[in-house]
């Protein structure tokens, strides 16, 4: 895969805020790279690009480009793989049909998005645009299992400048709420294969017809596979009934889903939750909403988009939403609801932001109330329910004396990738599904209604086996409480655990490590970073997303700062740049005030750890220099106070990538273990503060005023690059 002309390090092209700041940022590194002999190349990630690769036939030949997540994709099955991975989005549909548009309006000749494709032609369509929607770019790139923890430097700071917390009360109404029968849980089943082997799934209707939902799967042998099912008379049953518990309790209605993870079953769950609000006037009116275009999956705010000229329907909304529960809302002052898009309330940023405002959450009167927290799934809602009843019982975490919460989470080759993987479907017709071997045997049988959610999932041998072995080896360097979050009552970790403790026992560690559900093992680790110590959770592919969100923005005020690097089973180093997703809001601030909040420390992490891994790999003592000086630079960073500020007239973005070159460039200058680079960076290091003053001034130019980047999803280079390297002096000196 790799070759002469592969750059050392890759770096990934995304999207929104993290791509603005690289614009700044890329050629800070690219230049101090270039003195050791580091090579940087960049791949386009980004749902605009991934979109253009995905129709060539629609495009001129000047408009083409190539398959860069493909070509990541191969890149990370070799030794060699050392990526910089960057937040990206993962499009829902609203955001996928917003990037076509923006796309077509610049003269590319793309499709539609089919709602609902009718012709073979529209299917296919719709199925290459079902291939870009959600986490399409994490399963293929995560060739490894994930190691996330707080980087030292960054977890001494919180500490020393602890971020305020909401205060919690023991008579908070404040709850999270979940189905009691009938979700993915209680339905599931696991088995762990035996052999190789070849699998189908089928429907068979209750008429004897037949239907193959998938065909053609294959698993190697020991792979642990799942199926279950949601039931989808039980979710609106469930939801029906929580809408009235939250009138009567006086608390904001909230939905807290994953529709971009999940990106099959959870946009459905969302859906479900908007007709269930709004159940009177789709009874009343749901031909007619029907006929104008209208699916709840797609959020109230389109819906409401669709129906706005029909005075009727707008008036059955408005009486309809007068006798509601009061919502929870993204955005009071735009009257932006919890409903308004599935993408906007993503369960593993919204339930630890709400529990660290005290659980307060946002409502149509812009103040905080307390806040009934409805996740319909009971897999992993235990997590957040502990977590709540833990603070009532406590009061709030201390981040001064907290300690911290690590991360060893399984994976690898598309592990546990639940409600987004395409074994997920809606049901059509009452009857039977049945996951079949080659062989004829019946792996797994569920009898299913019209409209449930029914889906498989799996997770490989080699990943399992690596995951633990990765825990193991964290324990020993940590020396600490190591937690397998597991639930020996629950199938599919029952099938996990039959892998964890052999190797445990087999590597004589079986003391060091406990296993326990997800809710007890939530109150134990609480209860040891509340006593000041660090505890390792070591969790499946869902719970690692969830963990490492709650943890950090709990002890850190966010996830976006923590050191992610999955160690990638045929050698490859992939560097996460932290789990602070792409911040749109971020970027609606620099368009109208030209001020970027966006902080960098997680990409100054991840490139400190690529420069050491680099090093290591082609024997490159100049890179583990600049790689040490990194981490001088991000511990100058946060000592000094130079992090973006959130409003205009603070420092921003820009700034503070001003300091990280200086501080680098000063650390590099001061070693002594390479002369070479003490002189070439002695004289970066002096021109950068002989030009202090012009370039701080240079880079405030402009502030407080609308900028054109050319795009959202798109953006013109040049534009952006205006806006975002404006300082000239600056720019002479690096380039």
């Amino acid at each position: 895969m790799t070759s002469d002309n592969t750059p050392d390090i890759i770096y990934t092209t995304v999207d929104e805020a993290p791509e603005l700041a690289s614009a700044s940022l890329l050629p800070i590194i690219a230049s101090f790279g270039k003195a050791a002999g580091v090579s940087f190349g960049t791949q386009d990630i980004s749902l605009a690009g991934r979109i253009i690769a995905t129709f060539p036939d629609y495009l001129t030949d000047e408009q083409r480009q190539s398959d860069d997540l493909a070509f990541l994709g191969d890149l990370v099955k070799t030794p060699e793989a050392n990526v910089i991975k960057l937040p990206n989005i993962s499009a829902s549909v609203p955001q996928l049909v917003a990037a076509i548009r923006e796309l077509q309006s610049q003269g590319y000749a793309l499709p539609d998005f089919p709602e609902a494709p009718a012709t073979d032609a529209e299917k296919a369509v719709r199925a290459r645009y079902d291939g870009i929607k959600g986490s399409a770019v994490n399963p293929v790139l995560r060739e490894g299992n994930s190691d996330r923890r707080a980087a030292a430097a960054v977890k001494k700071f919180a500490q020393a400048n602890p971020h305020r917390m909401g205060e919690w009360t023991a008579d908070s109404k404040t709850t999270v709420s979940s189905m009691s029968g009938g979700d993915f849980r209680a339905n599931e089943t696991s088995a762990t294969l035996s052999a190789d082997a070849k699998a189908k799934i089928v429907l068979t209707a209750t008429d004897g017809t037949e239907t193959v939902l998938k065909d053609g799967l294959s698993y190697p042998a020991g792979t642990v596979v799942d199926a279950t099912f949601l039931s989808a008379s039980a979710l609106d049953e469930f939801l029906a009934a929580e809408i009235e518990k939250t009138k009567a309790d006086g608390t904001l209605f909230s939905v807290h889903l994953k529709a971009t993870m999940m990106k099959v079953s959870d946009p459905i769950i969302f859906g479900h939750a908007v007709t269930a609000f709004l159940q009177p006037v789709f009874d009343a009116h749901g031909d007619k909403m029907a006929a104008l275009g209208v699916n709840p999956n797609s959020g109230l705010g389109d819906l409401l988009a669709r129906v706005k000229d029909d005075a009727e329907i707008m008036a059955a909304i408005d009486a309809v939403m007068a006798d509601r529960p009061a919502m929870y809302m993204v955005d009071s002052d735009k009257g932006l609801t919890n409903l308004h898009v599935p993408s906007d309330v993503i369960i593993d940023a919204s339930m630890p932001a709400l529990i660290r405002a005290g659980g307060k959450g946002w409502g149509p009167d812009g103040k905080e109330h307390d806040t009934n927290c409805i996740i319909p799934d009971n897999s992993y809602a235990p997590v957040y329910d502990e977590t709540i009843k833990y603070f009532k019982e406590t009061g709030k975490l201390d981040p001064a004396t907290a300690g911290t919460v690590q991360n060893v989470g399984l994976m690898a080759q598309k592990a546990e990738e639940y409600g987004s993987h395409p074994t997920t479907f809606e049901i059509e017709a009452a009857g039977t599904v049945r996951m079949i071997l080659e062989d004829g045997t019946v792996l797994h049988e569920h009898a299913v209604e019209v409209g449930d959610i029914w889906r498989s999932a799996s997770a490989r041998r080699a990943p399992i086996e690596d995951w633990v072995n990765l825990a193991i080896d964290r324990q020993a360097a940590e020396g600490c409480e190591a937690i397998f979050w597991l639930d020996e009552t629950r199938a599919h970790d029952a099938e996990l655990i039959a892998y964890v403790k052999p190797i445990l026992e087999a590597r004589g560690v079986a003391d060091k490590f406990t296993i326990l559900a997800p809710r007890e093992a939530t109150r134990a680790t609480f209860e040891t970073i509340r006593a000041g110590k660090t505890s390792i959770a070591i969790t499946g592919n869902v719970l690692r997303d969830y963990l490492t969100d709650l943890f950090p923005i709990l002890e850190l005020a966010t996830s976006a700062k923590m050191l992610s690097i999955v160690k990638l089973m045929q050698g490859g180093g992939l560097f996460e740049t932290g789990a602070g997703g792409s911040a749109p809001k971020h970027v609606q601030q620099l368009m109208e005030e030209n001020h970027l909040r966006w902080d960098s420390l997680g990409e100054f992490c991840a490139l400190g750890e690529s420069f050491k891994f680099l090093a290591d790999v082609k024997d490159n003592a100049k890179a583990r220099i600049l790689g040490e000086a990194v981490e001088t630079a991000t511990q100058g960073i946060l000592d000094n106070g130079r992090s973006p500020g959130r409003k205009v007239g603070q420092p921003d973005n820009r700034d503070s990538h001003y300091w990280f070159a200086r501080y680098w460039a000063e650390a590099l200058a001061a070693q002594s273990k390479d002369a070479e680079l003490a002189t070439h960076f002695s004289a970066i290091a002096n021109a950068l503060a002989e030009g202090e003053a012009k370039i701080l001034e240079e880079l405030h130019a402009g502030r407080g005023t609308a900028v054109d980047l050319g795009g959202y999803y798109h953006g013109d280079a040049s534009k952006t690059a205006a806006v975002m390297r404006p300082s000239a002096t600056m720019n002479a000196i690096i380039d």
